[in-house]
């Protein structure tokens, strides 16, 4: 692994921008940036997304015909402060990552006078934040083992090439109507390396956030995307989230009386994170079981072992995706269903800009993501001052 020491940057920067390699980094995706193709050579059909980061809208590719999605990056002050860092480490990323349960970035294209810059993207009919708003369980027993086989080979394949999503949320996976899950929002996504450097612990919408980033642990491993991925699974068999918390300590006191309370002995360095050590948290106490079980009647005993491996306090024992792809829960009947056969929903179009959330990366909240959460560093940048 090339440079994995030091690779994923420095946090501190994240609200930067800078405009020297951005040539060099669309380099590929259509030649160079400034030879990008201007988006009037897509028809823009309508509104998809509208986030407190921007907008983005479904299109036609007028040369291909093909449906995509534009991501439009908000670009302020562009001359000073170049194109925001945000947008460059998700493109950077996106251009490494080839796996079909993850979402493709196809081409960069630019506005009139190249005042807007936009990520077009394969197109997907719809996110599971959506599908259950609008369906309350949307699959049965076998579509959710393929909706989880296809979540955990894309983050095994991520975690394999040294990425950590930092943000999977039910809104950051887009469904196609052949079947096929897509894990979307790169945003908040970095590389990493060995031994894990200091990243900052507010990532991850609340519902989904680990125990380790609650307690303010830093040094956190790819085991923070395979707890986000339990809170998954059990949300699509509920129906409804599974831990929905207010505040990161009403988050906390809801894992703690779904898994039991945790321990120094079940998990070894939980008192020297930096919430407990420095005492703006403490543990709730009195959940003496784990309710898993009970609170999912719905998944056999195979199913709740997977969820409770993927829920474990300790991140080092903690299922990676790849242990969680062999697990006897996808070999017991009912199997997975096969892509070709899982079901279809109606496409959602042009909406209104209310109607698919506006929810932040770090927020509590179903919504959120996926096409509608836009660059962060733009935003940041528009509230300060021009000079």
């Amino acid at each position: 692994m090339e440079g994995a020491k030091g690779r994923e940057g420095n946090e501190a920067a994240d609200g930067q921008s800078f405009s020297a390699s951005t040539a060099a980094l669309f380099h590929g995706a259509k030649g160079v940036f400034g030879n990008c193709r201007p988006v009037s050579t897509y028809e823009k059909l309508g509104r998809i997304g509208q986030g407190a980061y921007g907008t983005v809208y479904e299109a036609i590719d007028k040369e291909t015909k093909r449906p995509v999605a534009l991501k439009r990056v908000i670009l302020h002050n562009e001359k000073q402060d170049g194109f925001p860092l945000t947008s460059l480490r998700e493109v950077a990323l996106l251009k490494r990552i080839a796996h079909s349960n993850c979402v493709a970035l196809l081409d960069v294209a630019v506005g009139r006078n190249r005042d807007g810059v936009f990520l077009v993207f394969e197109y997907c009919e719809h996110d599971l934040a959506h599908l259950l708003e609008t369906v309350r369980r949307p699959f049965s027993v076998s579509e959710v083992k393929t909706v989880m086989q296809q979540l955990l080979r894309a983050v095994a394949y991520l975690h394999d090439n040294w990425i950590i999503h930092r943000d999977l949320k039910m809104s950051n996976l887009l469904y196609t109507n052949r079947g096929q899950l897509k894990l979307a929002d790169f945003g908040l996504a970095r590389t990493y390396g060995y031994p894990p450097r200091p990243m900052t612990p507010t990532v991850v919408t609340l519902w989904y956030r680990a125990p380790e980033l609650l307690l303010g642990c830093e040094s956190y491993t790819t085991a923070i995307d395979t707890w986000a991925a339990g809170c998954v699974l059990g949300e699509l068999v509920r129906g409804e989230p599974l831990l929905p918390g207010k505040t990161p300590v009403d988050q906390l006191s809801l894992t703690c009386a779904l898994l039991g309370t945790p321990t120094e002995r079940i998990w070894p360095g939980m008192e020297a994170l930096p919430a407990l050590r420095g005492g703006t948290m403490t543990v709730p106490q009195g959940h003496q079981y784990n309710t898993l079980a009970s609170r999912l009647p719905e998944l056999s005993r195979a199913g709740a072992a997977l969820l409770d491996a993927l829920l474990t306090y300790d991140p080092a024992k903690r299922h990676t995706a790849r242990e969680a792809l062999a697990h006897a829960f996808f070999a017991e009947h009912p199997l997975p269903k096969e892509e070709v056969l899982m079901p279809t929903f109606p496409a959602v179009h042009a909406q209104p800009s209310a109607a698919r959330g506006s929810g932040g990366g770090g927020g509590a909240g179903r919504r959120g993501g996926g096409w509608a959460d836009l660059d962060r560093d733009a935003v940041s940048a528009a509230k300060k001052p021009r000079r």
